[in-house]
């Protein structure tokens, strides 16, 4: 893949390069100046939002690569609630839920879509090679590789590719501005540290 075929890449907060400050707590989400373009129906339901749809903004990715769809990140979460990928209660939001997500992108975008489990990073390699996709389930300190993160999982990328050096290629919607949001690339053996061994396989062709 040659970079002028990497996906469009989105964050799950519009104004991916305030990353820092949000992560920090010197912004809060519902002051994101760009707020709007996220289709969000206020600031407030952004800001309650924003950290929970890591696998909207890989989604909106996916569709936008393989099928020229271009719908907001709240468009998605609407129609991904509406098939029960998420739960919210006065406890919280939970989710996503990978099998309405894949429900949806199979009925809806007639994608070969598909949970996968028990998965090494080196798998993950191969399916890429062979021209799939992949939103996997990895820990959201994966945009500081060179730290050891507590526990594997939590956080959603969307994976689409390795360059010549064997190193996964990803677009991280969490990730720090200039350094691993767009085209993040780690190597198996470092990703794997951080991957829980889980995802959405795409399969193309």
């Amino acid at each position: 893949m040659s970079n002028k075929d990497v996906p469009a890449y989105y964050s799950q907060w519009v104004s991916s390069e305030r990353i820092p400050d949000l992560l920090a707590g010197r912004l809060h989400a519902a002051d994101d100046p760009r707020w709007v373009e996220s289709g969000a129906p206020s600031a407030e339901a952004y800001a309650r939002w924003a950290s929970h749809i890591c696998g909207m903004a890989c989604t909106k990715m996916l569709l936008e690569e393989l099928r020229g769809v271009r719908a907001s990140l709240f468009e998605l979460l609407e129609r991904c609630r509406e098939v029960g990928g998420y739960e919210v209660s006065e406890a919280g939001i939970k989710g996503l839920y990978y099998r309405p997500l894949v429900q949806l992108l199979r009925e809806r975008h007639a994608l070969a879509a598909e949970v996968v489990e028990h998965v090494e990073a080196e798998r993950l390699v191969e399916w890429l090679e062979e021209g799939h996709r992949v939103i996997a389930s990895v820990h959201p300190s994966i945009r500081t590789p060179e730290q050891d993160p507590p526990q594997r999982g939590g956080h959603l990328v969307y994976l689409f590719g390795c360059d010549e050096s064997g190193r996964l290629r990803f677009h991280n919607p969490s990730g720090l501005p200039g350094a691993n949001q767009a085209d993040a690339r780690l190597a198996p053996a470092v990703f794997e540290r951080f991957f829980a061994g889980r995802g959405i396989l795409i399969r193309r062709g």
